[in-house]
Order: structure tokens, then C-alpha cells, then sequence
């Protein structure tokens, strides 16, 4: 599947729009506690480990996104949305959401 944050994809018009698909992910606090408590590999002010995570959720939110996408026959999703958002009581958790409009190419 073809995944752009463009509206197009160059070379390849859009037959069909099939709708919009979303994707989200949830990290919960405890997961935090545990990357700061590991957390070794700091190197020029980053956190690999906390940055390992952060990928992961987003990789997960795009997964799922992808899956809805094609259940709903699409080959490609166009004009991806990702935001990263705290919620819950204090900002407790992470929340990955991804958008975007899928289509047949």
C-alpha cells in the first residue's frame, strides 16, 4: 500500500476515493516509567529508547490505518495526518492518531 501526507501521488491518478481511514494508539504512563528507568543511551540530548516507542506507536497507528484502508479496497492512502496528543488524568498517556483519505490508484 502507498502511503503519502500529499494529497496526489505523481504518476499515478486516483480512480476512486474510498474514504477517510484513521488509526490510533495509546501509551499508556506506565510504559513511560519504564523507558525513563532504562534509559542509558542519551547521547547529545536524545533518548533512543524513548524515541524507540514513540516510532513504534506510530508504526502501529499507520498499520491499523492500513488495514482499514484495504478492507475498504483501497491500494493507497493520501493526505496522512499524524498527531501526537497527552491525554487522560494529567496527561497520563501518549496518543498517536493518524488520518488520511484512501484510494484506489
Amino acid at each position: 500500500m502507498i502511503l503519502s501526507t500529499t494529497p496526489t501521488i505523481e504518476g499515478h491518478p486516483i480512480r476512486e476515493y474510498k474514504g477517510v481511514v484513521t488509526g490510533e494508539t495509546i501509551i499508556g504512563a506506565n510504559m513511560f516509567k519504564d523507558i525513563f528507568a532504562g534509559i542509558r543511551d542519551i547521547v547529545g540530548g536524545r533518548a533512543g529508547s524513548y524515541e524507540k516507542v514513540l516510532r513504534e506507536a506510530k508504526d502501529t497507528s499507520l498499520n491499523e490505518m492500513m488495514v482499514r484502508a484495504n478492507a475498504m479496497g483501497a491500494n493507497a492512502i493520501v493526505g496522512i495526518d499524524i498527531d501526537y496528543e497527552t491525554v487522560g488524568s494529567g496527561g497520563s498517556m501518549l496518543m498517536v492518531a493518524t488520518s488520511g483519505t484512501a484510494v484506489v490508484i
